[in-house]
């Protein structure tokens, strides 16, 4: 359970600064802190009743924030308990090959990754079912491991087929991850998704730190171009982080 800290500066801060209410100030400065990371998901704010105190108002207005923060999805309030910042939530596009790092960044937190397996093998019989190779092809085997701020993301499993893109066996993957350099150096004509709700296996689970009971989202994805299968990507996401939404249209039938 975390210490809970003083908020500095703001006891002896009384008065809302000019244009903004006291109530506006309190969110803002609040909101910056979780989404600074400087507050992380699990981390307990501290109780209203000492947030009055040091912000010398009423705690009804201190509840006004809490509750404008928890639905905003920033906190999650329990009953007994207190407030705690609530792990962020990703949305992305069913139908479109999004971007990690581009879905980190608009949570306003750090993005990295960290290369954990990479091994060039031929293609087992069991390869087939995830990529559309004869056994004994040239593939590339990759995990990664995708961090939001200092916390584990997602894990990236993927193949990639050499044969098709026969660069990969040489490229350096330090400085930009797998999915973003394929989508710059090979076009794609067809992609196929798998979505999924599956538990983890226990490596998964210890990467990813979570329990190998909680449920995870699975993303599977394959794609191809006029020359052949392209890759075969897995992301593993813990499941409470992460939902995924498709847009459509009423068809002109």
């Amino acid at each position: 359970m975390n210490e809970i800290e003083p908020l500095e500066g703001i006891a002896d801060v009384t008065k809302a600064s000019a244009g903004q209410t006291l109530h506006q100030r309190i969110l803002s400065e609040i909101e910056g802190r979780i989404v600074s990371g400087e507050w992380p998901p699990g981390y307990r704010l501290p109780f209203e009743v000492d947030l009055a105190v040091q912000y010398d108002c009423s705690r009804m207005t201190v509840n006004k924030v809490m509750g404008q923060l928890a639905k905003a999805g920033l906190i999650e309030r329990r009953k007994k308990s207190g407030s705690f910042v609530r792990q962020p939530q990703i949305q992305s596009a069913v139908l479109e090959i999004h971007d990690i790092r581009a879905e980190v960044e608009s949570l306003c937190l750090e993005y990295g990754f960290k290369v954990l397996k990479r091994v060039q093998r031929a293609a087992r019989r069991e390869d087939r079912t995830s990529i559309d190779v004869a056994v004994g092809a040239s593939l590339l085997d990759i995990v990664c491991i995708h961090f939001a701020g200092p916390r584990e993301f997602c894990i990236e499993q993927r193949l990639v087929n050499l044969a098709t893109v026969p660069d990969a066996a040489e490229a350096d993957f330090t400085e930009i991850a797998p999915g973003p350099w394929l989508l710059g150096h090979v076009p794609w004509s067809n992609a196929e998704h798998r979505i999924s709700a599956e538990t983890p296996s226990r490596e998964i689970a210890r990467l990813l730190g979570i329990s190998d009971r909680q449920a995870c989202l699975v993303v599977e994805r394959r794609t191809w171009s006029n020359s052949g299968a392209v890759t075969y990507v897995r992301f593993t996401y813990p499941g409470n982080a992460h939902a995924l939404v498709a847009r459509f249209s009423p068809s002109s039938d």
